[in-house]
Protein backbone atom coordinates (compact mmCIF):
# COMPACT_ATOMS: atom_id res chain seq x y z
CA UNK A 1 0.00 0.00 0.00
CA UNK A 2 1.47 3.32 -0.85
CA UNK A 3 2.59 5.57 2.17
CA UNK A 4 0.24 7.88 3.54
CA UNK A 5 2.07 11.66 2.97
CA UNK A 6 2.96 13.58 6.08
CA UNK A 7 1.37 16.37 6.64
CA UNK A 8 4.04 19.20 6.18
CA UNK A 9 4.98 21.27 9.04
CA UNK A 10 3.08 24.46 9.49
CA UNK A 11 5.42 27.43 8.88
CA UNK A 12 5.18 29.78 11.79
CA UNK A 13 4.14 33.42 10.75
CA UNK A 14 7.18 35.86 11.20
CA UNK A 15 5.77 38.93 13.05
CA UNK A 16 6.00 42.08 11.61
CA UNK A 17 9.00 44.10 13.05
CA UNK A 18 8.74 46.84 15.01
CA UNK A 19 9.08 50.13 13.86
CA UNK A 20 12.28 51.66 15.22
CA UNK A 21 11.24 54.02 18.19
CA UNK A 22 13.23 56.70 18.94
CA UNK A 23 14.58 56.86 22.09
CA UNK A 24 15.10 60.25 24.26
CA UNK A 25 17.83 61.53 23.01
CA UNK A 26 17.95 59.64 19.69
CA UNK A 27 14.91 61.90 18.43
CA UNK A 28 16.46 65.20 19.67
CA UNK A 29 19.11 64.71 17.72
CA UNK A 30 17.12 63.18 14.79
CA UNK A 31 15.51 66.79 14.86
CA UNK A 32 18.32 69.23 15.43
CA UNK A 33 20.15 67.08 12.50
CA UNK A 34 16.89 67.26 10.23
CA UNK A 35 16.89 71.27 11.16
CA UNK A 36 20.58 71.80 9.93
CA UNK A 37 20.05 70.19 6.55
CA UNK A 38 17.38 72.25 5.99
CA UNK A 39 19.02 75.27 6.82
CA UNK A 40 21.74 74.54 4.52
CA UNK A 41 19.62 73.59 1.92
CA UNK A 42 16.60 75.96 2.37
CA UNK A 43 18.05 78.54 3.91
CA UNK A 44 17.11 79.61 7.55
CA UNK A 45 13.79 80.98 6.80
CA UNK A 46 12.25 77.67 5.14
CA UNK A 47 12.99 76.03 8.37
CA UNK A 48 9.65 75.29 10.60
CA UNK A 49 8.70 72.44 13.07
CA UNK A 50 6.51 70.84 10.76
CA UNK A 51 8.88 70.96 8.25
CA UNK A 52 11.53 69.65 10.48
CA UNK A 53 9.28 66.89 11.74
CA UNK A 54 8.96 65.73 7.69
CA UNK A 55 12.74 65.98 7.25
CA UNK A 56 13.28 63.45 10.59
CA UNK A 57 10.43 61.55 9.29
CA UNK A 58 8.65 61.77 12.41
CA UNK A 59 5.19 62.70 13.67
CA UNK A 60 4.19 66.64 13.59
CA UNK A 61 3.94 66.83 17.01
CA UNK A 62 7.56 64.91 17.75
CA UNK A 63 9.52 68.55 17.75
CA UNK A 64 7.34 69.81 21.21
CA UNK A 65 8.83 66.83 22.95
CA UNK A 66 12.19 68.48 23.09
CA UNK A 67 11.72 72.20 21.69
CA UNK A 68 9.06 75.17 23.31
CA UNK A 69 9.29 76.25 19.78
CA UNK A 70 11.34 77.25 16.52
CA UNK A 71 13.81 79.85 18.07
CA UNK A 72 14.29 76.84 20.36
CA UNK A 73 15.38 74.65 17.76
CA UNK A 74 17.74 77.41 16.07
CA UNK A 75 19.36 77.65 19.45
CA UNK A 76 20.39 73.99 19.37
CA UNK A 77 21.31 74.09 16.02
CA UNK A 78 23.14 76.96 16.18
CA UNK A 79 25.12 75.56 19.24
CA UNK A 80 25.64 72.32 17.35
CA UNK A 81 27.65 74.63 14.71
CA UNK A 82 29.81 76.19 17.20
CA UNK A 83 30.39 73.06 18.34
CA UNK A 84 31.23 71.74 14.97
CA UNK A 85 33.44 74.84 14.15
CA UNK A 86 35.82 74.29 17.38
CA UNK A 87 36.08 70.65 16.49
CA UNK A 88 37.62 72.27 12.82
CA UNK A 89 39.37 73.89 14.47
CA UNK A 90 40.93 72.03 17.06
CA UNK A 91 41.35 69.64 14.01
CA UNK A 92 43.28 71.66 12.05
CA UNK A 93 45.49 73.53 14.93
CA UNK A 94 46.30 70.75 17.32
CA UNK A 95 49.21 69.28 15.64
CA UNK A 96 51.07 72.65 14.72
CA UNK A 97 53.74 73.52 17.31
CA UNK A 98 54.89 76.90 16.47
CA UNK A 99 52.22 80.19 17.79
CA UNK A 100 52.53 81.63 14.36
CA UNK A 101 51.34 78.73 12.03
CA UNK A 102 48.83 77.54 14.38
CA UNK A 103 47.14 80.80 14.51
CA UNK A 104 47.10 80.82 11.08
CA UNK A 105 45.71 77.40 10.91
CA UNK A 106 42.58 77.73 13.42
CA UNK A 107 41.79 81.45 11.44
CA UNK A 108 41.89 79.34 7.87
CA UNK A 109 39.62 76.63 9.75
CA UNK A 110 37.37 79.18 10.80
CA UNK A 111 36.74 80.18 6.93
CA UNK A 112 36.33 77.32 5.84
CA UNK A 113 34.27 76.19 8.10
CA UNK A 114 31.82 79.11 7.57
CA UNK A 115 31.81 78.89 3.49
CA UNK A 116 31.13 75.51 3.81
CA UNK A 117 28.27 76.05 6.48
CA UNK A 118 27.38 79.35 5.34
CA UNK A 119 23.80 78.33 6.37
CA UNK A 120 24.60 77.74 9.94
CA UNK A 121 27.48 80.04 10.27
CA UNK A 122 24.62 82.88 9.30
CA UNK A 123 22.03 81.26 11.89
CA UNK A 124 25.32 81.32 15.04
CA UNK A 125 25.85 84.89 14.34
CA UNK A 126 22.15 86.39 13.09
CA UNK A 127 19.82 87.98 14.58
CA UNK A 128 17.48 85.16 14.34
CA UNK A 129 17.60 83.77 18.17
CA UNK A 130 16.83 87.02 19.81
CA UNK A 131 17.60 86.23 23.57
CA UNK A 132 20.74 84.15 23.26
CA UNK A 133 21.19 84.53 27.10
CA UNK A 134 18.20 82.10 27.80
CA UNK A 135 19.93 79.15 25.74
CA UNK A 136 22.79 78.24 28.59
CA UNK A 137 24.04 75.39 25.90
CA UNK A 138 24.22 78.02 23.16
CA UNK A 139 26.46 80.18 24.91
CA UNK A 140 28.60 77.76 26.25
CA UNK A 141 29.34 76.24 22.56
CA UNK A 142 29.93 80.19 20.90
CA UNK A 143 32.53 80.56 23.51
CA UNK A 144 34.62 77.90 22.51
CA UNK A 145 36.07 79.21 19.15
CA UNK A 146 36.71 82.46 20.94
CA UNK A 147 38.88 81.36 23.42
CA UNK A 148 40.84 78.95 20.98
CA UNK A 149 41.39 82.44 19.01
CA UNK A 150 42.30 84.18 22.07
CA UNK A 151 44.98 81.70 23.29
CA UNK A 152 46.58 81.24 19.94
CA UNK A 153 46.97 85.44 19.76
CA UNK A 154 48.31 85.22 23.42
CA UNK A 155 50.93 82.19 22.41
CA UNK A 156 51.88 84.63 19.40
CA UNK A 157 52.49 87.79 21.36
CA UNK A 158 54.71 85.71 23.78
CA UNK A 159 56.40 84.37 20.73
CA UNK A 160 57.25 87.49 19.81
CA UNK A 161 58.05 89.33 23.06
CA UNK A 162 55.34 91.32 22.49
CA UNK A 163 53.11 92.88 25.74
CA UNK A 164 49.73 91.29 25.94
CA UNK A 165 48.04 94.10 27.98
CA UNK A 166 45.53 94.17 24.95
CA UNK A 167 45.05 90.80 24.66
CA UNK A 168 41.51 91.65 24.52
CA UNK A 169 41.62 93.60 21.46
CA UNK A 170 44.07 91.58 19.79
CA UNK A 171 41.71 88.63 19.80
CA UNK A 172 38.55 90.65 18.59
CA UNK A 173 41.20 91.94 15.55
CA UNK A 174 41.87 88.36 14.75
CA UNK A 175 38.48 87.59 15.41
CA UNK A 176 37.02 90.23 12.84
CA UNK A 177 39.82 89.70 10.49
CA UNK A 178 38.81 85.64 9.58
CA UNK A 179 35.13 86.61 10.70
CA UNK A 180 34.81 89.76 8.24
CA UNK A 181 36.60 87.31 5.35
CA UNK A 182 34.44 84.82 5.83
CA UNK A 183 31.13 86.51 5.68
CA UNK A 184 31.98 88.85 2.83
CA UNK A 185 32.48 85.44 0.68
CA UNK A 186 29.49 83.82 1.61
CA UNK A 187 27.11 87.43 1.40
CA UNK A 188 29.07 88.63 -1.32
CA UNK A 189 30.08 86.19 -3.74
CA UNK A 190 33.47 86.92 -3.78
CA UNK A 191 35.99 85.01 -5.88
CA UNK A 192 39.22 83.55 -4.24
CA UNK A 193 40.73 83.84 -7.42
CA UNK A 194 39.81 87.80 -8.08
CA UNK A 195 41.05 88.02 -4.51
CA UNK A 196 44.49 86.70 -5.08
CA UNK A 197 44.09 83.19 -4.67
CA UNK A 198 43.61 80.13 -6.35
CA UNK A 199 41.54 78.68 -3.50
CA UNK A 200 39.53 79.92 -0.20
CA UNK A 201 42.13 77.64 1.14
CA UNK A 202 45.48 79.82 0.40
CA UNK A 203 43.25 82.94 0.57
CA UNK A 204 42.66 82.27 4.78
CA UNK A 205 46.13 81.82 4.85
CA UNK A 206 47.40 85.33 2.97
CA UNK A 207 44.69 87.04 5.04
CA UNK A 208 45.92 85.70 8.38
CA UNK A 209 49.55 86.16 7.92
CA UNK A 210 48.57 89.92 7.26
CA UNK A 211 47.00 89.86 10.91
CA UNK A 212 50.33 88.47 12.00
CA UNK A 213 52.48 90.60 10.69
CA UNK A 214 50.46 93.38 12.15
CA UNK A 215 49.86 92.10 16.21
CA UNK A 216 52.22 93.46 18.87
CA UNK A 217 53.49 96.22 16.57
Amino acid sequence: MPEKPQAKPKSKARKPAKPRAYHHGDLKAALVEAGARIVERDGVMALSLRGVAREAGVSQTAPYHHFADKEALLAEIAATGFRDLSAEMARRGSAIAGASPRLGALGTAYVLFATENPGRFRLMFGPLIGEKASYPALLEASSGSYQMIREAVAAYLEEIRRDAENLEAATMAAWSLVHGLATLINDRGFDSEAMGAPDIETLSALVTSYLRNGLGR
